[in-house]
């Protein structure tokens, strides 16, 4: 009997639905999901070799970029095969320590994807306000450390989550209405009182995600206010420019997580328009990170493609 009931409250697997409406366009989703997380894995495989192996690219800037690259990688590596599997094999089933692993990276890993975009706004701040201490207060020591403090932050953090999910109860069902393990729908499932945790998720991504937003914002403010005091038109178009990359990786990040974590704890949007657009949150940036600086940045450009063997214009 006690058998039966652990079983019963502390199921060995979940079942992942996909995304629950449209299992007959499942194979049909599957397409872009798979191309993209393609062209994820190409472009910041590229991506940490032409860092890795162009001298000029070892500086602060992009010594933060490659470690954004990683973290891309293993968020997307993360949910997207177990994704195909639910679209191809219609393979639902999931281990529960895997689930708990799932939920600890996707989260951890957007932590410290979010720490990355914080220490680039930073390098920046510093390259434009003080630019002639620059690389005296970010050397490489300096970097590996906030690189360390970042991944440290995301682990320490977000760490608390699988075991505290898996004490929960799920007494109502292991059916999981999503194409990956998430914290809160696993809180949604468990028939306890779980209002301390759904409070320590929310400090933590105030703490993390909100505070480093917050803090980007300040530091482009006091960019501008430094760009705009130059004399030239010229030296501000110049500096405007080191920085428009750094802005478009971030739109990409923050927009669609910010709806994706507030319509899921706050809002009354349709199951399949949130786990689409909690899906493009996952992949999308990945995709577009390596994309948006080898255009923007001459230095990887040209390195690109130099590998593929493409003579520049």
């Amino acid at each position: 009997m006690a058998a039966s009931n652990w079983t019963m409250t502390h199921p060995s697997t979940f079942i992942l639905l996909g995304i629950p409406g449209l299992e007959a366009a499942h194979v049909w989703i599957s397409i872009p999901f798979c191309s993209v997380y393609i062209l994820s894995l190409l472009g910041n495989c590229l991506l940490l070799a032409v860092i890795k192996t162009e001298p000029s690219l070892h500086e602060p800037m992009y010594l933060f970029l490659s470690m954004l690259a990683f973290a891309d990688l293993v968020i997307s590596t993360t949910t997207l095969p177990k994704t195909l599997c639910i679209f191809w094999f219609r393979d639902r089933a999931i281990h529960t320590n895997a689930c708990l692993a799932q939920i600890f990276l996707i989260h951890s890993v957007s932590c410290m994807e979010s720490g990355f975009m914080l220490a680039m706004a930073f390098d920046r701040y510093v390259a434009i306000c003080n630019p002639l201490r620059h690389s005296h207060i970010l050397t490489n020591q300096v970097v590996a450390k906030i690189g360390l403090v970042v991944v440290m932050r995301g682990a320490i953090l977000l760490g608390p989550h699988p075991f505290l999910l898996k004490r929960l109860p799920y007494c109502r069902t292991n059916v999981i209405s999503h194409t990956y393990c998430e914290f809160m729908a696993l809180v949604n499932l468990a028939c306890a009182d779980t209002k301390v945790m759904s409070a320590y998720s929310l400090a933590v991504a105030f703490f993390t995600g909100a505070s480093d937003f917050i803090l980007i914002v300040l530091s482009y403010i006091l960019i501008l206010r430094a760009v705009f005091s130059l004399p030239s038109k010229e030296a501000q178009h110049k500096s405007l420019s080191t920085c428009s990359s750094h802005v478009c990786v971030m739109l990409v990040f923050y927009t669609p997580a910010i709806f994706t974590y507030f319509s899921h704890r706050f809002g009354h949007v349709a199951p399949q328009v949130h786990i689409l657009i909690a899906n493009i949150y996952l992949l999308l940036p990945p995709m577009m990170n390596p994309i948006i600086y080898g255009v923007r940045t001459p230095g990887i450009r040209e390195r690109v493609l130099h590998i593929l063997g493409i003579k520049p214009a």
